[in-house]
């Protein structure tokens, strides 16, 4: 079986990784962005003891890492997202909201007594599937905020139609 082939990426405006990691690796159509904190190219932290501000500035970084690998937050399937504390959830949502838009990835919220570094509130890593090339060149980004643009949907949710039965069971029906 030929393996899927991996590339490990270092992303302009991001911060020297302090670790045995990369910023991304893309393996085939799947793109795995390492956990990105709220610190600038210099390794700062950014933002303060404030959570919107590094709320922000990790989901700048995500959006650095996700260019990298030619995707955007509409091809963002997971996060994971480390929260030093639970209670300001709401206020990192307001601020994902702003970046998904109305693409809803899957996610899992961990609340941890410590970062890397004592002054960093929250770190996101997510995983994205993207398409093959694009035939138009078009990323899919809005390109003014290099947000995710919306994408058309049926309703809004995946609908399926009823299972059928399988064959045993609709025999124990007709015997009924």
């Amino acid at each position: 079986m030929k393996q899927a082939h991996r590339q490990e990426i270092r992303v302009p405006g991001m911060s020297e990784p302090i670790s045995h990691f990369t910023h991304v690796v893309r393996a085939g159509n799947i793109v795995f962005v390492s956990g990105c904190v709220a610190s600038d190219e210099n390794g700062k932290t950014v933002g303060g003891n404030d959570i919107i501000a590094q709320t922000r500035q990790v989901h700048e970084n995500i959006k650095r890492c996700l260019a990298a690998a030619g995707a955007t937050f509409a091809d963002v399937c997971k996060v994971t997202v480390f929260l030093r504390n639970v209670a300001d959830r709401e206020k990192v949502n307001t601020v994902r909201k702003e970046y998904f838009g109305a693409h809803r990835p899957a996610s899992t919220l961990i609340e941890i007594s410590r970062l890397v570094r004592d002054d960093l509130l929250i770190e996101i890593e997510a995983t994205a599937v993207v398409a093959g090339n694009r035939k138009d060149g078009n990323s899919g980004n809005n390109e003014k905020t290099g947000r995710a643009a919306p994408r058309a949907s049926t309703a809004g949710h995946l609908r399926s139609k009823p299972a059928s039965r399988h064959p045993l069971q609709q025999k124990k029906r007709r015997r009924r």
